[in-house]
């Protein structure tokens, strides 16, 4: 491998990470049902101390039946800069919980759509659609960023 090509990365120090993560918003969580894993693209609403990310649930959604099964979930965000090769990426590892169906009411649609970009919808019709918030819970946020 003496012709492979090396791109060296540094961590990212925790204030940063909290910037990255405020401003945004996708990345793909990864969850397990014992040695099963799974892995959707998600939106999500972090504001420095809660990281909210929103659902679909319908009659057999994997998503849900693995988040209720899953120990510790991780969320990845991660940006890469086609031009000048440049990336970041963070990782944030923890418990994930459904919110209480009191939390649930109070993100009124109008706060959905203030916290969230439009929700992606493939062949399924709206009213079939209901949008169900869990909550990860961060034991560990690392990011690293490629340097110059």
């Amino acid at each position: 491998m003496d012709d492979v090509e090396y791109t060296y990365t540094v961590g990212i120090p925790e204030d940063e990470l909290e910037d990255l993560l405020v401003g945004q918003g996708h990345g793909t969580l990864a969850l397990a049902d014992g040695n099963d894993a799974y892995a959707v693209p998600l939106n999500y609403h972090y504001d420095g101390s809660r990281f909210v990310v929103r659902m679909s649930e319908e009659p057999g959604s994997a998503k849900i039946d693995y988040a209720e099964s899953t120990d510790t979930a991780t969320f990845v965000v991660y940006e890469f800069d086609e031009e000048t090769t440049a990336s970041v990426s963070v990782m944030i590892r923890g418990r994930i919980d459904r919110l209480s169906q009191k939390e649930q009411d109070e993100y009124a649609d109008a706060r959905l759509n203030e916290l969230f970009p439009p929700f992606r919808l493939f062949d399924e019709a709206v009213p079939d659609v209901e949008m169900v918030l869990y909550e990860l819970e961060p034991t560990e946020i690392t990011g690293r960023r490629t340097i110059e």
